[in-house]
C-alpha cells in the first residue's frame, strides 16, 4: 500500500500537492483519512483530493475524475466509496463553485479545469484508463467534455448551437469511459424546467399571473401533492416554453449590443431572470405531480434493497417536494448570472410542443442547442456508459432519457430502487424502516462490478 501511495504522491511540473492533514486543509466533517488522500492543485483556484485505492487490485490502474457545474466535489462520496473498491479517485472543486450574490456558470472555464484533472492522472505512473465521474449537473461538464474531447471543437461550433465554444477547447485528453449516477437532464434544460411561466416578464417575481400558478389551489395545488389537469400540465408547459424563448431573445439581444458597444460593459453584464433558478425544487411541475415522470417507458435492472437485481419498469418512490412559489424571491427563486454565461450554461431552445407526461419522454427540446445538454452530448461519444437513476429523487428518469440518446456501443443503464439524488436511502420514501437497504453501497457495487467487468477497461 505505501508503494501505492507514493506513486500516487508524485507531483508533476506545474503540479502541487499537500501532504498534512485532511482535516486541517477542509475541515472535521471531511470523509477521509490522510493515510489516503493528497492534496493536488491543478489550476489557480482548483484544488482536488487524491484518494488512493485501499485494496491492492488490478482496479488500482484504472483513475476516476470527479467534478461538478458548480459544486465542491471534493468530499462527495464517490471519493471515498471507489477508492474503497480500488480505484485511484481525483475529486475536484472548480473556480466557480463559490458563495456569492451571482451565480457564474462559466462552462467553458469549467471544462479547460477539468481539462487539467484528466491530464495529470493520464501523467500518473500505474494509470491505464480514466474515466469521468459525472453527478447531477456534474455530468452537464462531463459529457460537453469528453463530446468535445472526441469530436474537437467542431462539436461545439455548429450553427445549431446557441453558444459557440472557444478555439481554447481543442485538444482535450479524451476518456476512457464514464458513469453518470444520477445525472440530471443538464444546467439548461433543469433551467428549463424551472422557469416560472406564471411570473411576467424578465426581471419581476412579484407579478403573477394566477392561471399560470402552479403553487395556486385553483389549479390544483395541495402542499401534501398536487394533481394537476390535463389542461392545466399543457398550459403551463406551453407557455413555459415561450418564456424561455423570450429569455433566449433577450440575452441573445443583450450580447448583440455588447459587440455593438451600446452594452453596460464592453466584454459581459449582469443577467438577472425571475423565477427561473434550476437549484433544488424551483417551480418544477415534476415535483409537486409525482404522476408527472413517474415511470420509465421499458424494463430496465432495478438494484433491489439485499442487492439482488430484477428487470422490471422502473417507478419514482419520491414524495411531493415542492411546498411555495419562490419566484417573488431574488435569492432563492432567480437565476442570477452574466449573458454570455446564460447562453453557455443555461439556455436552450425550445418549441410549442415542450411537454412530459408520466414517463421520461420529453418532447419540444432541441437537445444539440446546446453543450450543456447531455442528452444531446452523448449523441456524439463513443466510449462506453453507464447510467444510472436514483428512484427516490427528482432526477432519476433522466438515465432513461440518456441512455435512449447515447451513441456508444457499450452502453448500460440500472437504478437504485429508494436511493435519493444524493445516493442515501429517502427516509421520507419508506414505508418500513430500513426498506431500501444501504444504498450506497448498492450503488457503488453496481459500478464496481460493471467498471470491473472483464474486457471492459481490465484484460
Amino acid at each position: 500500500m505505501k508503494a501505492i501511495a507514493s506513486a500516487l504522491a508524485l507531483v508533476l511540473a506545474g503540479t502541487t500537492i499537500w501532504t498534512g492533514s485532511a482535516q486541517a486543509q477542509m475541515g472535521p466533517q471531511a470523509p477521509w483519512s490522510p493515510d489516503n488522500a493528497r492534496f493536488v492543485r491543478l489550476a489557480s483556484g482548483v484544488p482536488g483530493v487524491l484518494f488512493s485505492p485501499t485494496v491492492v487490485s488490478p482496479r488500482n490502474q484504472i483513475a476516476f475524475f470527479v467534478m461538478h457545474a458548480n459544486g465542491d466535489y471534493t468530499a462527495f462520496p464517490a471519493c471515498t466509496e471507489l477508492a474503497r473498491r480500488g480505484y485511484q479517485v481525483l475529486c475536484a472543486n472548480n473556480s466557480t463553485s463559490k458563495d456569492g450574490l451571482f451565480d457564474d456558470g462559466a462552462l467553458d472555464r469549467i471544462l479547460i479545469e477539468a481539462k487539467a484533472g484528466v491530464a495529470w492522472l493520464r501523467a500518473q505512473p500505474g494509470v491505464k484508463k480514466v474515466l469521468l465521474f459525472g453527478h447531477s449537473g456534474g455530468n452537464t461538464v462531463m459529457t460537453a467534455y469528453q463530446m468535445i474531447a472526441e469530436g474537437g471543437v467542431a462539436s461545439c461550433q455548429g450553427a445549431e448551437k446557441i453558444h459557440v465554444c472557444p478555439n481554447d477547447l481543442a485538444g482535450l485528453p479524451a476518456a476512457d469511459g464514464m458513469v453518470m449516477a444520477d445525472s440530471n437532464w443538464g444546467q439548461s434544460a433543469m433551467t428549463l424546467f424551472s422557469v416560472d411561466p406564471a411570473v411576467k416578464g424578465l426581471g419581476k417575481g412579484t407579478d403573477l399571473n394566477p392561471a399560470l400558478d402552479m403553487f395556486n389551489p385553483a389549479n390544483g395545488f395541495k402542499i401534501t401533492g398536487s394533481t394537476y389537469s390535463e389542461e392545466f400540465r399543457r398550459k403551463f408547459l406551453s407557455a413555459a416554453s415561450a418564456r424561455n424563448m423570450t429569455i433566449l431573445k433577450a440575452a441573445q439581444a443583450r450580447k448583440e449590443a455588447i459587440k455593438a458597444g451600446k452594452g453596460d460593459f464592453t466584454d459581459d453584464e449582469i443577467f438577472v431572470v425571475a423565477g427561473s433558478s434550476y437549484i433544488g425544487f424551483n417551480n418544477k411541475l415534476y415535483s409537486q405531480d409525482t404522476r408527472l415522470l413517474e415511470h420509465s417507458k421499458a424494463p430496465w435492472p432495478l438494484i433491489r434493497a439485499d442487492g439482488s437485481v430484477v428487470t422490471q419498469i422502473i417507478h419514482s418512490v419520491r414524495p411531493p417536494m415542492s411546498r411555495e412559489n419562490l419566484s417573488p424571491s431574488f435569492m432563492r427563486g432567480a437565476l442570477r448570472t452574466t449573458v454570455e454565461n446564460y447562453l453557455s450554461s443555461y439556455a436552450t431552445r425550445t418549441t410549442p410542443e415542450f411537454s412530459y407526461g408520466e414517463t421520461s419522454e420529453i418532447k419540444g427540446v432541441d437537445w444539440q442547442s446546446n453543450y450543456a445538454n447531455p442528452v444531446g452530448n452523448v449523441e456524439k461519444i463513443h466510449v462506453p456508459v453507464l447510467a444510472m437513476g436514483m428512484t427516490g429523487g427528482w432526477e432519476g428518469l433522466a438515465a432513461e432519457t440518456i441512455y435512449d440518446h447515447a451513441a456508444s456501443k457499450d452502453k448500460a443503464i440500472a437504478f437504485v430502487e429508494g436511493a435519493t439524488h444524493g445516493y442515501t436511502p429517502c427516509k421520507a420514501c419508506e414505508k418500513t424502516p430500513g426498506q431500501f437497504g444501504d444504498t450506497v453501497k448498492n450503488l457503488f457495487d453496481y459500478v464496481d462490478q460493471w467498471v470491473s467487468a472483464p474486457g471492459r477497461f481490465l484484460p
